[in-house]
């Protein structure tokens, strides 16, 4: 069974469609790049997996559910704008995870703040907003979740930044487990990527394992993305 399955998938915001029929399944084990400019469907898509939106027409499955409550259990989401609440420390941050996650696993989240030497007990307003993206990646990370959906986790970070973000989901998520990562940074990512899917104007245009693609184009994922997604 996919860990995600999109069949016929749309959704509309009034008369602007977000996306329009997409149709794609999602094995687990996987890294997955979701692949598009801004504004082409994946924050929507992403928000639809984790339940925040409901779907317009067609149908969206986690493990063969519609996204609620016991999907939640199986799903770690990384929305594309911090949602800490900053009066709190990562001390307690690792307390609130742990209360409402039963598969937060406090151990790797305190190795992940050590190693950035990080201060568990200082508030998060007080740490540099670099430190504050780091540290709610870390909170989403530390969960030995099925399925992980990250909205643009390196866009506004610089390159040494965005280098210890793709190390850390490379080296903190259970590999039987699926990663979604959505992007228009294709160089960056791409390193990681089992899989890619382009998504343009809320359609799939491609969906294809990236050595496939290389392979059959000779050309980076990046070269393809551009070419695809040329202006």
């Amino acid at each position: 069974m996919a860990i995600l399955e999109c069949k016929g998938l749309s959704k509309s915001y009034g008369p602007v469609r977000a996306l329009d029929g997409v149709d794609f399944a999602v094995a687990s084990g996987r890294i997955v790049g979701l692949l598009g400019p801004n504004g082409s469907g994946k924050t929507t898509l992403i928000k639809l997996a984790n339940g925040l939106l409901t779907p317009s027409a067609g149908q969206i499955l986690i493990n063969g559910q519609a996204p609620g409550v016991e999907t939640k259990k199986a799903v770690s989401y990384l929305p594309e704008r911090s949602c800490l609440p900053e009066w709190m420390s990562a001390a307690q941050l690792m307390g609130f995870y742990g209360d409402f996650y039963a598969d937060f696993d406090r151990a790797v989240a305190e190795a992940m703040l050590a190693r950035l030497n990080i201060d568990v007990k200082a508030r998060l307003k007080h740490l540099s907003k670099g430190n504050r993206e780091k540290v709610q990646l870390i909170m989403v990370m530390a969960r030995r979740a099925q399925l992980y959906l990250l909205d643009e986790p390196i866009g506004g970070v610089d390159p040494a930044a965005r280098d210890f973000i793709l190390s850390t989901i490379i080296s903190n998520y259970n590999p039987t487990a699926t990663v979604i990562l959505s992007t228009h940074l294709i160089a960056d990512v791409e390193r990681v990527l089992d899989d890619v899917i382009f998504i343009n104007q809320g359609k799939v245009v491609l969906a294809a394992p990236a050595d496939q693609l290389r392979e059959q184009q000779g050309k980076s994922v990046d070269q393809i993305f551009r070419e695809v997604f040329r202006c």
